[in-house]
């Protein structure tokens, strides 16, 4: 008899929790923000570069400035790209610790869809860039370049469009990038690293020793600390021949994402998990809010609250700026397609992200016999999987890094901006078919019928003040008590079917015989 009591797992990119859901609407509208003005960079990038000024352009991305003595002579194109993108990084760092810590990646089951969505979405462009480039002669070195998606850009493009997507796949598409931002880092440091100079390496690595015994041990607080320190650490990274924005990554995964004071709220379940996120369990429709939701905001998400706005807002666009300007004319546009390093990031942006992250997501589901939320479709899913192929500021910053000919890394480059504006665009198309269906989810989400300024969907259930969430609750709860009935059918029947074959005329026969 199958057991009707047994736990069921969550639906895929299933609403998050409303702590959860808070943190993400505040990234996600920094996030958005700064995607927007990150579209602008690249496009004052794209003119500055294509008209009568463009000699001004290479003289300014060109201009040398710095600290000889230091090893510390930059052009500003390498300032932005290994000084100012550095701060994008610390706050990717930050994200990871959190994902890592408090957020999907704590729970290996919840963790396994986003993380085998991600790695399949950096493997299969990743391969079609070696296929195309293997079949045509062209340089292997472009790899990596398209396996990164840009978060920003491609909340930018959906502000653009007004979709408001579900927060279930909200939370999935941030924790798809930043698990792609890891696999980028990871590349980076192997892949891209120069001749070390193993001193200074040991220099960046005692400041980042000396970095964690401050923050964590004796919680010393004050700017006038940390900044110094940091960059004297990424001034030593940059010396050591590991590229400097990893100096960012690893401060950012120093950081504290417990409160201070070690606090633990009195509703955690006592689970591991729970307990190190400082989560309970919540059932609005049991208890309300719960104690956890109050809980006050950790180190690392205080930094990065004051930090987001600065990365989103003026460390991408700035490095977009002065990434982004290459010339587009009908030659150039003729290489990007002509020659195979060009031609495999755009293949793989376009079809590599699509095939990836929608195939890992559909074997990942398969053999976990997990099933989508109701409310949506493996369209959806589709759709977000091409919203994946934007890779603009890390595959703009491996492109750069992976080829040394000058007109090569433009071409790349090119290809970049091509391949995410297909992906844009085919993306907005099939995100905005189902823009009722999200604008929907979404007012449930928002809703607030009492004015208290809470979402009524982390409320307790109470039919006289909040009648529309008490019916959704209600028709919920009926839907998952037919869909578990169907299930005990399902496995009765396939109970029975064993039984007749088990017991099936054929031995006791012969033996009556």
């Amino acid at each position: 008899m199958p057991d009707s009591s047994r736990p069921r797992t969550a639906p895929l990119f299933s609403r998050p929790s409303a702590r959860e859901r808070r943190w993400l609407t505040e990234a996600l509208r920094t996030e958005t923000v700064g995607g927007m003005v990150l579209l602008a960079a690249a496009l004052v990038a794209l003119i500055w570069a294509n008209t009568p000024l463009s000699d001004s352009y290479e003289a300014v991305r060109s201009f040398h400035f710095g600290i000889p003595a230091l090893g510390l002579d930059l052009s500003v194109e390498h300032w932005a790209s290994d000084g100012v993108l550095t701060l994008f990084f610390f706050v990717a760092g930050i994200e990871l610790k959190r994902e890592l810590v408090t957020g999907e990646l704590r729970n290996p089951a919840a963790a396994a869809l986003p993380v085998v969505a991600a790695l399949s979405g950096m493997a299969v462009p990743a391969l079609f860039y070696l296929a195309t480039n293997l079949a045509g002669g062209g340089r292997l070195s472009g790899w990596a370049v398209p396996m990164a998606t840009d978060i920003a850009f491609a909340l930018g493009v959906l502000a653009v469009i007004g979709t408001h997507l579900p927060a279930g796949i909200r939370a999935f598409l941030l924790t798809l990038a930043i698990v792609d931002d890891l696999g980028a880092i990871v590349v980076i440091a192997l892949f891209f690293t120069s001749t070390l100079n193993w001193a200074a390496l040991a220099g960046a690595l005692a400041g980042l020793v000396l970095f964690r015994v401050l923050h964590v041990n004796l919680r010393v607080r004050g700017w006038y600390v940390y900044v110094p320190l940091a960059l004297v650490i990424w001034g030593l990274m940059y010396n050591s021949g590991v590229h400097a924005t990893i100096s960012g990554v690893a401060m950012g995964m120093l950081l504290s994402c417990r409160p201070r004071g070690g606090a633990r709220t009195s509703g955690s379940t006592g689970t591991p998990g729970a307990a190190e996120a400082g989560e309970s369990s919540q059932t609005p429709d049991a208890g309300g809010t719960s104690v956890a939701d109050d809980e006050p905001a950790s180190p690392a998400e205080e930094i990065e609250h004051r930090l987001r706005p600065l990365s989103a807002g003026f460390a991408v666009p700035v490095f977009a700026l002065f990434a982004a300007g290459v010339a587009i004319s009908g030659p150039a546009l003729a290489d990007v397609f002509r020659d195979p390093e060009p031609l495999g990031v755009v293949l793989g942006l376009f079809l590599g992200k699509l095939v990836g992250v929608f195939g890992g997501t559909y074997l990942a589901a398969r053999f976990t016999r997990a099933r989508l939320d109701p409310a949506l479709s493996w369209s959806d899913v589709f759709g977000i999987s091409m919203l994946a192929g934007i890779g603009f500021t890390v595959s703009l910053l491996i492109a750069e890094l992976a080829f040394t000919q000058d007109a090569v890394t433009e071409h790349v480059k090119a290809a970049v901006l091509i391949g995410s504006l297909l992906a844009a665009i085919a993306a907005c198309v099939l995100l905005k078919l189902r823009d009722a269906k999200y604008r929907a989810l979404w007012e449930e989400e928002t809703r607030d019928e009492d004015k208290d300024t809470v979402p009524d969907i982390d409320q307790p259930e109470d039919p006289v003040r909040r009648p529309a969430e008490a019916a959704r609750r209600a028709a919920e709860r009926a839907r998952e008590e037919a869909e578990r009935a169907r299930e005990e059918a399902e496995a009765h029947g396939s109970a029975e079917q064993r039984g007749r074959r088990d017991g099936r005329p054929g031995g006791g026969n012969s033996e009556q015989d």
